[in-house]
């Protein structure tokens, strides 16, 4: 559905779009905000020389990945039934601080490995366990199956049930002979910690920590270099008269918007998100509940990839989550979120008829 004219806001609050299954895997490539991105315009900082090293590791890596293909004339038979998986770690995992460029790398992996679009995939945790929610895990093994690549981004463990769920799934596809790539916060052999009992899954854990070779990239997060704090909301006249002199931007008040995203599941936020040019909320306010604070969470993960502007009155972004949500087992969540909105309400400046 195409954006409407100024004039007429778009309510995401009246969005709930139905997402078939097999959308799902024709989405799982890069997001907008990443199509361009290469290894070469990728621009390390020559202080931390863990950034170069990185390019280098996941160009080879990326190399390593030539030859035969689940697309070519093997078809879904590829060599994997005739040859044994490669010993060792199966997969690279990037391990570091918010806004090091690991995305960034990730995609650049991704464009990089020759294999077609339809034989590569990219998405989030959030998305992949989604996406098994809906083919099932048995389809799921034999969808991935025909890949020669799958990028995992974001990769966190929340609970048990995932940790099961990802380990098994994962180790499906190693043996198929899919390379892994991965992102996260958190060292591979130190998911889940702070979140549920680890000891209870060690043995899951480290069956998932055995699929990676773990490759640090230290850094800055660029996003607040400079700007510390979240930007100064506006007032709700100003977001409201910005919303509808703005083409195909959305006006919701951020409780009503809560609200609705506890009714729409998460796998769908970017569907919802597609035809949206500029997020405008009034009454900002600090989320009450953990449940309500992951959808948040997932929904600035979405305008993120999109590079949807968020203009906002209210409560800055910083004050979002509580202390005790801040120090929590979902803390890097959060704090990726805050990193995330903060950026967008920086790139809503722009905008802002006054």
């Amino acid at each position: 559905m195409a954006g409407p004219a100024t004039g007429s806001p778009i309510a995401l609050t009246s969005r709930a779009p139905h997402v078939p299954a097999d959308r799902l895997v024709a989405e799982m490539v890069p997001p907008p905000r990443f199509d361009s991105v290469r290894f070469d315009n990728y621009i390390p900082d020559a202080k931390q020389p863990s950034q170069a090293e990185a390019v280098q590791v996941l160009g080879g890596f990326a190399a390593g990945l030539g030859g035969a293909s689940a697309s070519g004339t093997g078809r879904k038979r590829w060599f994997r039934r005739e040859a044994k998986p490669a010993a060792g770690p199966r997969g690279v995992y990037l391990d570091g601080g918010y806004g090091v460029g690991k995305t960034h790398l990730l995609a650049s992996l991704w464009h990089a490995t020759p294999a077609a679009p339809e034989h590569k995939a990219f998405g989030t945790f959030v998305e992949l366990t989604n996406l098994v929610g809906a083919l099932g895990f048995q389809q799921t093994v034999r969808t991935l199956s025909d890949h020669r690549l799958l990028c995992i981004d974001e990769f966190e463990l929340d609970d048990p049930g995932d940790t099961v769920l990802v380990s098994s799934l994962l180790g499906k596809l190693v043996e198929a002979g899919v390379a892994l790539a991965a992102t996260s916060n958190t060292l591979p052999g130190k998911l889940g910690e702070g979140r549920f009992a680890a000891a209870d899954f060690l043995r899951e854990i480290q069956g998932l920590s055995a699929h990676f070779r773990p490759l640090r990239i230290d850094g800055e997060d660029y996003r607040h270099r400079g700007l510390p704090q979240a930007p100064v909301p506006f007032d709700d006249d100003t977001v409201t008269r910005t919303a509808y002199a703005t083409a195909g931007a959305s006006l919701d008040d951020f409780p009503s918007l809560l609200d609705h995203l506890s009714k729409v599941h998460p796998s769908r936020y970017g569907a919802m998100c597609d035809p949206v040019r500029a997020v405008c909320l009034t009454g900002v306010e600090p989320v009450g509940d953990q449940s309500t604070a992951l959808r948040l969470v997932v929904l600035a993960d979405r305008l993120y990839d999109r590079e949807v502007p968020v203009l906002a009155s209210g409560r800055p972004f910083d004050e979002l989550f509580s202390e005790e949500m801040l120090n929590g087992g979902y803390r890097k969540k959060y704090f990726r979120a805050i990193s995330r909105l903060t950026a967008l309400a920086r790139d809503a400046k722009s905008l802002v008829v006054e």
